[in-house]
């Protein structure tokens, strides 16, 4: 089969196992597929496992368009323990005894949670002047990095053992979160130290863990012929967007990149629903994306409202 020619579009959402890096998992999928162009949103360490978005064909292009990379963390942790990497992996810096009482734990994570500041750890995919600082880190090389702002939503503590210092959080947090370092801050705070065990991402940009399907299943999905349908439409990636229906002339005008009057976006009923009554006072605002389709319902891309017409977004 050519990988040139084949029409494959959409996401996929793949539980990522342990061990593989994200760009391992883009590499299999490649393979699996017969197409090249696929990419990932949300990169995810190699101990990592969980939510993998995979953008196949055209897809790619809706990568910097995601409307939320909010994203949801099931870590575990363990206490009195310092390493280079802030997670279990690393090389052992420093290593105590400690014994914290959960109201102690509970009231220090208390106050990591909303808007916070973090400093991206060295083993990071961080470019400072050019150079990736996990690169940086395996020459022995520390620099400086200045702290970025960040918002954990929720941070809960699902599960603790004081007699050994290990337990279990939840955190959901924004674009940009390093859970490393957050137990790393933690444990700073506490003055024992404390280090990732594991991490399971469980939701990324809205896409949630139950959606998604494991390697070994996406392999007997492909040995059946079937992988193809477990790939979702890429509008599924803006459904948070409201849809507008178009009429036959209007999408020819939307794919030669024209701009439509809004004015006229008014085509017959679709499901039962008057496309006037889609267009209420309360989403019509300017700047808003829309879902635009056509009268059979196939999506065409994200228009944007500017003034009294609706203008091409971008097309897929």
């Amino acid at each position: 089969m050519s990988w040139q020619n084949n029409p494959v579009n959409g996401l996929l959402l793949i539980d990522k196992p342990t061990d593989f890096t994200s760009f391992d998992v883009c590499a299999v999928m490649r393979g699996m597929l017969h197409t090249k162009k696929i990419g990932h949103s949300g990169t995810l360490d190699p101990m990592a496992t969980g939510v993998l978005p995979i953008l196949i064909g055209s897809a790619t292009r809706a990568l910097d368009l995601i409307p939320s990379h909010d994203k949801t963390y099931v870590a575990g942790f363990r206490l009195g323990l310092r390493t280079d990497t802030l997670d279990i992996t690393g090389e052992v810096l420093s290593k105590c005894a400690a014994d914290v009482e959960e109201a102690l734990l509970l009231e220090t994570m208390e106050k990591f949670k909303g808007d916070i500041m973090q400093v991206p750890p060295m083993y990071s995919a961080v470019s400072i002047n050019g150079k990736k600082l996990y690169d940086l880190a395996r020459q022995g090389i520390e620099v400086e990095r200045e702290a970025r702002p960040v918002t954990i939503y929720s941070l809960t503590l699902d599960e603790y053992d004081r007699a050994s210092g290990t337990g279990i959080m939840t955190v959901s947090c924004s674009k940009g979160t390093y859970v490393r370092t957050l137990i790393d801050d933690i444990g700073n705070a506490l003055g024992c130290g404390a280090v990732l065990t594991s991490l399971r991402r469980t939701m990324a940009s809205g896409m949630t863990i139950d959606k998604c399907i494991t390697m070994q299943q996406a392999q007997s999905y492909k040995d059946e012929g079937l992988l193809e349908q477990q790939i979702l439409p890429i509008d599924t990636i803006f459904e948070c967007h409201p849809a507008l229906y178009i009429s036959d002339n209007q999408t020819v005008r939307f794919n030669n990149g024209a701009a439509l009057a809004l004015e006229r976006l008014h085509p017959p009923v679709i499901d039962g629903v008057k496309q006037a009554e889609r267009l209420n006072a309360d989403i019509y605002k300017d700047r808003s994306l829309y879902r635009v389709y056509t009268r059979s319902q196939k999506f065409l891309g994200l228009g944007v409202k500017d003034g009294d017409e609706l203008k091409v977004f971008k097309r897929f």
